[in-house]
Order: C-alpha cells, then structure tokens, then sequence
C-alpha cells in the first residue's frame, strides 16, 4: 500500500493525470456542445481516430506541422460532416450513423496508412512533428505546482481553455442560446424562426473541430505517431464523461478529470508488475462505476 501511494502522491502523477485527461477533455467538450444541440455525436471516436491518423500522416509526409495539424483537422471535420449530412439531411438515426462512421474510421485509418506507406500498423517509419511544451514563467519556479502545471503540452493549455470558450459559447452568445434552444425544445425554436438543421449542423461541426482536436493531440504531442486504434475507447468515454457532466462545460472537466485520473492510474499499476489483462481494464471500469454512481446521484436528487 504504500509503494502504491508512494508512486500517486507525487507531482509526477498529477502532471501525467492532466496530460491524459486532455484528449478526453477535448472530445467531452465537443459532445456538450452536440448533445446540446439535440443531435448526439457517437462518432467522436471515429474523429479522433481520423484526426489522429491525418495528423502523423501530414506532418510526417510534407513536413510541416502547421499544414500536418490542418489536414489532421481536415480529416476529423470530414467525419462531422459526413455525420450531419447522414443524419440531418438523409434523415437516418444518427446513433446508427455515428456506429458506422466509427467503423468506417477503424478500417478506413488502416488502409489510408496501407496506400500511403505501405504498412497497417503503424507511422513510426515517418517522421513525424509534434507539438511543443511549454514553460510557464513564474509558475514554473513554484514548488510542486511548477511542475504539475508548468511543461505541459501546449494543446493541454488549449484543452482547458475550450472549457471556458465552450461555457461562453452556450451561455454568452446568439449562437449558444439557438442551440440550447433548439436541444430543449425544437418546435418552439423553430416557431421563433431559429432553423433547427442549421443549428445542428453548426453544432456538429464545433464538436467535429474539438474532437479532431483531440485526435491530434494523441497522435502530435501524447505519441509523435499514429497507431492503429489509438483512440482506445477514449471517444465513449468521453460521452460518458458529458453524460455525468449533465452537459455543462464545467461538471463535464470535473467527468474527464475522474477518468484521467483511472487512466493515469492504469499506467502506475502497470509500474508495479499488475497484470496487463487487469490495467487494461481500468478506464473502462472506471467508467461504469461513475456512470452508476451518477445515476444513483440522480435518481435521489429526483425523489428529494
């Protein structure tokens, strides 16, 4: 027990729960926004995966990391699009939708690496750019808190700050009023002249940028290249996150953080000789237990 606290009460692991909880931080965000919007984005994992993939794929093949990150953005709002063109305006069940698009992105990811260099499994033979880190004066000299907060991956910084742009978009704007409007009541959106269609379509592009946002940190920052199925799940969760959230920005870090922190902790039982089969299992459980413990939470707070 206490070689196990010794590796979790450290600033090393409250950097790395931050770290973690980044992509997750950014796909949650995006599924407020769609979720607010009435028009639920199930393939946030399929984003992530072709953000992801564009992303090493660019950088490594035109050197750049400034058109490596647009293409990688190019890819994940590709899957947005083909999202809300699907469910908004072909009028099939955007769950169902969102299920295939995920698949179309599992295989899709392989062959796109197959076509361009010739191997399924990885783009370790590119050499990929990363994003940088970045030092925050000051802060950085702070004992303990220098090092959680100071040296982070700068889309890590961008993560947190979505959160705030995220609550001020809902809350703030013209635009965040239509869609909360258009979420919780369509037809009398609609009888106020606010176009229910645009509106989603708007909303799944946002959360199509925030989580291809994610998908590039794992592939530019996390890893500096792309692996087949890297996403790992991480998609879902970050639903699970927005459901436990209650589709508020904030309560929704407050999600991601909870399963960054499993996340991280699978890496440190993985330090101590754990079972692989068992770690691989922990974000997931973690998972189910918060989504119960939420549920038990609610269904109390209705009775009261």
């Amino acid at each position: 027990m206490d070689n196990f606290l010794s590796y979790i009460l450290t600033a090393e692991f409250a950097y790395s729960v931050l770290r973690v909880t980044t992509p997750l931080l950014f796909a949650a965000q995006a599924s407020v926004v769609a979720e607010n919007s009435g028009a639920s984005n199930i393939a946030l994992e399929g984003i992530m995966l072709f953000a992801a993939a564009f992303g090493a794929l660019g950088t490594g093949l035109t050197g750049s990391l400034f058109i490596g990150f647009l293409i990688a953005l190019g890819g994940g709002l590709l899957i947005a699009v083909l999202l809300a063109y699907f469910a908004l305006y072909l009028k099939t069940d955007i769950i169902l939708s969102g299920i295939a698009l995920n698949t179309l992105a599992a295989g899709g990811t392989v062959f796109i690496m197959y076509v361009l260099i010739h191997d399924k499994g990885s783009t370790s033979s590119l050499v990929s750019l990363v994003f940088p880190k970045v030092v925050i004066p000051g802060i950085a000299a702070i004992p303990v808190l220098g090092s959680i907060l100071s040296g982070q991956n700068v889309l890590t910084y961008i993560a947190f700050f979505m959160v705030f742009a995220v609550w001020f978009l809902l809350y703030k704007t013209k635009l965040g009023m239509h869609i909360r409007c258009v979420g919780e009541n369509p037809d009398a959106a609609e009888s106020v002249g606010i176009p229910i269609r645009k509106t989603r379509v708007i909303a799944l592009l946002i959360s199509g940028f925030l989580a291809s946002l994610g998908g590039v940190f794992l592939s530019m920052a996390y890893m500096s290249t792309f692996t087949k199925g890297m996403v790992a799940g991480r998609g879902f969760i970050a639903l699970a996150a927005a459901a436990m959230g209650r589709l508020a920005p904030v309560p929704t870090m407050f999600a991601a953080l909870f399963f960054g922190f499993a996340d991280a902790l699978s890496n440190v039982l993985a330090a101590m000789s754990i079972p692989d089969e068992f770690i691989k299992t922990v974000p997931y459980i973690s998972t189910v237990i918060g989504l119960i413990v939420f549920s038990a939470w609610r269904k109390r707070g209705r009775k009261a």
